[in-house]
């Protein structure tokens, strides 16, 4: 992996060149072994919070922790196109717009001891506004090579706050056009479903039970490409102790393996039927 500038990420892509690299910002890492009609991400997958928010931050390390969604990008890596977040929702949030990315208040609870200055926020924009540069230029690149395309936005989130039963897989596509991806949605909804899962694990899979797909990577994909699919993808935190910080990782080597067949065999389904 190298260090790139934005410049040479969006160049490397236009050119349809395979690299791996991460920003000069370190705010998101991109690989692209091969250029195929679809991409993953994970957005909420890093942790990295900056050393001069420490101090003035409220919330506790094993808090954020809690809140970000851990080991999205390991469970689809070995994919060929991948792009995913260093940098804690709490320093700014991805998958939220620009002017609401760095929060005042993250799930009820102030954030701050004090406001942040200007520059402090100025600097988290605009990490946030390098991603999204990067989000276009890959998305325009396999929408004009392949003429439609498939983003698997990966997420997770905590079942044990729920009071009810929740589904382990979760699809949010209350912004998406259901009348034209429907078969789409249902298709993967149904892939997942059949997920094989250790320690007797079972893997359900529901459609805008949980969460609706209201996020900002989606609808900015959405709103801006007409020829790609967006499925913003929520597995329960079943990978790990949610309360205990402990991570499974023979759990998110299983979720990695199977998603290594179905995600592709997926996309090819997609891309055959939208291709023309």
């Amino acid at each position: 992996m190298q260090k790139l500038s934005l410049e040479d990420i969006i160049t490397k892509i236009k050119r349809q060149e395979c690299f791996e690299a991460v920003a000069s910002d370190y705010g998101f890492t991109i690989k692209i072994v091969d250029y195929v009609p679809y991409a993953c991400a994970a957005v909420h997958d890093g942790h990295q919070f900056r050393k001069e928010l420490w101090e003035p931050c409220l919330h506790t390390e094993y808090e954020r922790w809690y809140e970000e969604d851990p080991e999205t990008k390991n469970m689809v890596k070995s994919h060929p196109i991948v792009i995913a977040g260093c940098d804690s929702r709490f320093e700014y949030d991805l998958n939220r717009p620009p002017e609401e990315a760095v929060f005042v208040t993250a799930w009820g609870k102030q954030l701050w001891k004090y406001p942040l200055s200007e520059i402090m926020i100025e600097k988290s924009i605009q990490k946030h506004a390098h991603f999204y540069k990067v989000v276009h230029a890959l998305v325009e690149t396999l929408e004009k090579k392949f003429g439609f395309c498939t983003v698997y936005d990966m997420h997770s989130y905590n079942w044990k706050r729920w009071d009810r039963e929740v589904p382990t897989w979760n699809l949010g596509t209350s912004n998406i056009d259901n009348e034209r991806f429907g078969n789409e949605v249902e298709g993967w909804r149904q892939s997942l479903s059949e997920i094989q899962l250790p320690n007797g694990i079972k893997s359900t899979s529901k459609i805008n039970d949980t969460f609706q797909g209201n996020g900002y990577f989606l609808k900015y994909i959405t709103q801006n490409f007409k020829n790609t699919l967006v499925l913003a993808t929520e597995i329960a935190k079943v990978y790990c102790d949610e309360y205990e910080q402990v991570i499974f990782p023979e759990v998110v080597s299983a979720v990695e393996n199977e998603l290594k067949t179905r995600i592709p065999e997926h996309a090819m389904q997609v891309y055959n039927r939208f291709k023309n």
